[in-house]
């Protein structure tokens, strides 16, 4: 059945809506964290009232998984291919994937460094987020090292769990050295410049 017209309207126009919320809890929650961060003060970033933010998402919870999901979806479009090709392929998009947070979205970068660290605790509403975002970024990871071992791409003695632990450590302190230093830190430059240490061919 089609959408009548005016519905369709609806829709657009509640999905702009969502988006600015999201637009305003990246600002809000990037400044002062999850738990200090207010559902009104998203709201009045938003130029909305507390009710009527509540109508598109009905809790605080619902708010920063949205912002999560929206970050994780516009991560897929860079390296979802990639993932595809594997290898070396996978690791140039990820070292780009790097270099677009640095460039593009450095609120979203802090607001991702910051949640991280406060969902360690396992009663914060996103560690389960984190946690199986975590195991599945590094399985990937070990995945694409493990088909740069089989190319005879990877060093000897280098295992391929190993490395992709050692990358993603290496990325979440860059994160927070950068944050410190915005000018002095070159995150994807410094992933890549490590990564050719673990690689017999050029990255």
């Amino acid at each position: 059945m089609t959408t009548p017209p005016s519905l369709r309207g609806e829709y657009s126009k509640s999905a702009a809506r969502r988006r600015e919320i999201i637009d305003a809890a990246v600002a809000v929650f990037s400044a002062a964290g999850f738990h200090k961060g207010s559902l009104r003060d998203v709201a009045e970033r938003a130029g909305l009232s507390q009710a009527g933010l509540l109508h598109h998402f009905p809790s605080k919870h619902h708010i920063i998984e949205a912002v999560l999901t929206w970050r994780d979806a516009r991560a897929r479009e860079v390296i979802d291919e990639a993932r595809a090709e594997g290898g070396l392929v996978y690791l140039r998009a990820l070292i780009t994937l790097i270099e677009s947070n640095q460039r593009d979205s450095p609120a979203l970068t802090e607001l991702y460094a910051v949640l991280s660290a406060e969902a360690t605790s396992r009663d914060h509403p996103v560690h389960d987020y984190f946690d199986k975002r975590y195991a599945w970024v590094t399985a990937s990871v070990q995945k694409s090292f493990e088909e740069i071992a089989e190319a005879g791409q990877l060093r000897a003695g280098v295992d391929p769990g190993d490395a992709a632990r050692w990358m993603l450590a290496l990325v979440d302190g860059l994160q927070i050295q950068w944050l410190y230093d915005r000018d002095a830190v070159d995150m994807a430059g410094s992933v890549r410049r490590y990564l050719r240490t673990l690689l017999t061919v050029e990255l």
